[in-house]
């Protein structure tokens, strides 16, 4: 891994491969060690470049609230440093939120979006409240909330068939800290929403959702893509379409990836 210094804090990344550049980006309480079985394949014919995001994994906090601006920001950061001018962003679930802030922000450098069991939808006001109270939890037992969350994740009969593999997320939850974790919590709580990307952005977008996902209810995501240009593929599983649906869902990338 490689690291830059961005506003004092330290960024953790890493690029491999030549070609069109795509960034993969992690979700809440995950790390760029996600897209660990993904990296060979990809970067095969494209350069890719993982980034954990404010707060997680071996990147460091900023503040007391990452908002997705500064995701964004922290990531235009980095692609300066690595002279990058056109990107594909892939994001999942709190990463999809990140790539969405970045492709208002910074629309000349985009390439190609790609949300994994993400939205494009701001919070609801019992969403928010969710929020809320997973602050609350996290501050009482750290361990406790981590846990559960990862575990709520995945669809439930693939709990048992992928327990090792569960557990090794949660391994990689569990270094999280509590204040990347509070600061998530209250940058997810405030976006945006950004709807109106799907509806006019120029270049290839797709939605990969899960039929199951406990996190992103199926029926009430898919309507965001009505009338836009936007490709859904439906996984029949869970919020964690990279584990749940590894093979199937590396082939959907490496389709998208052609058309950008």
């Amino acid at each position: 891994m490689k690291t830059i210094t961005y506003k004092n804090t330290k960024i953790s990344f890493t690029d491999q491969g030549k070609g069109t550049a795509v960034v993969l980006l992690h979700g809440f309480l995950e790390n760029q060690t996600m897209w660990d079985n993904f990296v060979p394949e990809l970067s095969k014919k494209h350069r890719v470049i993982t980034v954990d995001l404010l707060g997680h994994g071996e990147t460091e906090c900023l503040g007391y609230v990452h908002a997705m601006e500064d995701q964004a920001d922290m990531l235009y950061a980095l692609l300066l440093h690595l002279k990058i001018r056109k990107v594909v962003l892939v994001g999942h679930s709190m990463g999809g939120y990140v790539a969405l802030a970045f492709a208002e922000l910074y629309p000349d450098y985009m390439k190609g979006l790609f949300l994994l069991n993400s939205t494009s939808r701001a919070d609801s006001d019992e969403r928010k409240a969710n929020r809320d109270r997973a602050i609350v939890a996290v501050k009482q037992n750290y361990t406790a909330f981590v846990r559960m969350s990862i575990a709520n994740l995945f669809a439930e009969e693939n709990r048992e068939r992928l327990a090792d593999t569960i557990e090794k997320v949660k391994a990689q939850a569990l270094k999280t800290p509590l204040q990347g974790i509070v600061a998530a919590l209250e940058g997810m709580k405030i976006r945006k929403d950004r709807e109106v990307i799907l509806h006019f952005a120029p270049y290839p977008m797709q939605l990969v959702l899960g039929k199951k996902d406990g996190v992103l209810l199926y029926d009430d995501n898919i309507d965001q893509i009505e009338e836009t240009k936007v490709e859904l593929i439906t996984f029949p599983d869970g919020h964690m379409s990279h584990i749940e649906n590894e093979a199937a869902l590396l082939q959907v990338m490496l389709v998208f990836l052609k058309k950008v």
